[in-house]
Order: C-alpha cells, then sequence, then structure tokens
C-alpha cells in the first residue's frame, strides 16, 4: 500500500478534481484505490456519490487510534462497470473544529492519520489485506493546518497541485518548504516529492504564460497537465468517474490526461513497494 497526498495550502486549484481524476483512472484499470477526504467541505465524498456517510475520518483523528481507519472505510458509489468502486474515508464538517482540536495535544496529534492507517484497509471482500489496496489517495484542504501535517505524516508521496495563474510560482515553493521541513522530522525520510501537476490549463494566452513560468521555475517537476474541461466539470457535478461518461465532447482526452497522471504515479507506487518489501 502506498499513500499518495495531494496537496496546496491554496483553494480553488482543484485538488479534488484531480484526487477524483485519479481515481477514475485507476479503478479503469482495475486498480483498487482508497480516497481518504481530509477537506471539511468534503467535495471528494460527495464526488465519489456518498451524501450520508457513516463515521468519517474525523472519528479516528479524535484520539490515537492504531489502524482504526479500517473501521469507517466505506464503499463509494461509483457504478462498477468502470472498474472496481473506490474505497473511501469519508469527511465531514467536524473536522473543522477537530483541527484546533488537535492544536491542544500537548504530545502533538500530528501522526494521528499515520497510526489510524497502521495495520492494514477493509477491501470490497471485507478482509484487512494492505496487497489488495495498493494506492491510497489522501485529498487535504486548503491549508497548510494540521490536517494537511496529518496527511503528510501519513503519506508516501506527495503530488501537488497548482493553477496556472499569478502566484503559483510562490505557492509550490511554500508548499516545498512545508514538504522538507515534514521529511526532516520523520525517520524514513518520507514523503517523496512526486511532482507537480498543473490543473485547470487554459488555451487562453495568460494560461499558457504562467504554465511556463512555473516550469521554467521547476522544469524537472512539472508532471502533463490537465486541461480545463467542461467533462471534468460534468463528472464531478454527477458524483460519476469521468471514464464513465462515455461519449461526450472532451470526455476521451480528459480521460487520457488523468491516465497520463496515473502513469507518472504508478511507477512510484511499485517502486516504493519495492522499498518496503526489501526493507521488511
Amino acid at each position: 500500500m502506498v499513500a499518495v497526498a495531494v496537496v496546496n495550502q491554496k483553494g480553488g486549484v482543484g485538488k479534488t478534481t484531480v484526487v477524483l481524476g485519479l481515481a477514475s483512472a485507476a479503478s479503469a484499470r482495475g486498480t483498487q484505490v482508497l480516497v481518504v477526504d481530509l477537506d471539511p467541505q468534503g467535495n471528494a465524498t460527495t464526488g465519489l456519490g456518498v451524501f450520508e456517510p457513516g463515521p468519517g475520518v474525523d472519528e479516528v483523528l479524535a484520539v490515537e487510534s492504531p489502524g482504526g481507519l479500517a473501521a469507517i472505510v466505506e464503499d463509494s458509489a461509483w457504478p462498477v462497470d468502470v472498474g472496481p468502486p473506490p474505497r473511501l474515508a469519508a469527511s465531514s464538517p467536524s473536522l473543522a473544529v477537530r483541527e484546533p482540536q488537535l492544536a491542544t495535544d500537548p504530545l502533538g496529534a500530528q501522526d494521528r492519520l499515520a497510526m489510524a492507517m497502521r495495520g492494514g484497509m477493509i477491501t470490497n471482500e471485507g478482509s484487512v489485506q494492505e496487497a489488495d489496496l495498493p494506492l491510497v489517495l489522501i485529498d487535504c484542504p486548503p491549508s497548510l493546518g494540521l490536517l494537511t501535517v496529518n496527511a503528510l505524516f501519513a503519506a508516501d508521496s506527495v503530488l501537488l497541485v497548482t493553477e496556472p495563474g499569478a502566484w503559483a510560482v510562490d505557492g509550490v515553493g511554500r508548499m516545498i518548504q512545508t514538504i522538507e521541513r515534514i521529511r526532516m522530522r520523520r525517520s524514513n525520510g518520507l514523503p517523496e516529492e512526486m511532482g507537480i501537476a498543473v490543473n485547470r490549463l487554459g488555451r487562453t494566452r495568460d494560461g499558457r504564460y504562467w504554465d511556463q513560468q512555473l516550469r521554467a521555475a521547476y522544469p524537472d517537476r512539472c508532471l502533463p497537465p490537465v486541461h480545463l474541461r467542461a467533462a471534468v466539470s460534468e463528472a464531478a457535478a454527477q458524483s460519476l468517474p469521468i471514464h464513465g461518461l462515455g461519449r461526450r465532447p472532451g470526455v476521451a482526452e480528459a480521460s487520457a490526461e488523468f491516465d497520463a497522471l496515473l502513469d507518472r504515479i504508478l511507477p512510484s507506487v511499485a517502486e516504493t513497494n519495492i522499498s518496503h518489501d526489501r526493507s521488511a
């Protein structure tokens, strides 16, 4: 099992869109994925078609709960004809209240999610086997608070999501600094940085300009972009995977872009699994 935190402290860049697109791409390949929704807005939860979730991730952050995430993982409502529907650790508005409460823990509460993820996950068959759940995507809130810090302490890798706009370069730089600070505090040197996903790339002069600025600043870190398309918004509005929208305009192109982004993640997943096996 490899956990990938999808982050940016700036809101509105489409982190949840990328999480759902990657989950759709993984499902279309037959890969089981768990989405952990750490954003109190809960857009990943509703994007997976779950509108009345059971006990969510807030419950396992309330106390130190080793292996506790397995007990609150539930099925998403995506159709099975695309592939195995993602599993979900759901968000709730109570997460917004939980974050300031975490800050009062005298021993520090930055690793509660990591503790809750320890010991396996529930699969579709009900068993607890990490090998059956190769990929975990953690959708983070638009902040550098304790919820995002928990994700970074739990993650093996980090995917930075941004959009081609003013201050994007500065925002990415601050996020990279935060990741480095977390790595210095973790004994295993994780999380690894997978790269920067440029989301909502429009076909305007302004969009191209800021995309070029970002790629000039981070030439070795930028991943294949995801363009701005109505099909992606339509999939989110209908709580459906982008790969399951049929022949609507832009679906094939959007699906291919998320497939390309997943291609860049899956080798990292395989390499991390090999590394874990060797160290076991």
